[in-house]
């Protein structure tokens, strides 16, 4: 692949970030990448999205209601 628009860079996004694209691709979006201030940005965000899901999603019970759940379900254990 020579060349990168900011359409095609989109649909390689994932296979880059997983590190599955050729040599020749990788440079190739690069190359694209390093000039788009757009695509820079989109990277970026690609990159962020795991890390940012991550904080939004963790979660710690209360105390009690943690004592709670864990009682309960050594009732059920038996």
């Amino acid at each position: 692949m020579s060349e990168v628009a900011c359409v095609s860079g989109v649909d390689l996004l994932m296979d880059y970030l997983e590190g599955v694209l050729p040599a020749s691709t990788v440079a190739a979006l690069e190359g694209h990448v390093a000039g788009c201030d757009r695509c820079q940005a989109f990277v970026a965000s690609y990159r962020a999205t795991p890390g940012i899901f991550r904080d939004a999603t963790e979660a710690s019970l209360p105390a009690a209601l943690q004592s709670s759940l864990m009682a309960r379900l050594r009732e059920r254990r038996g």
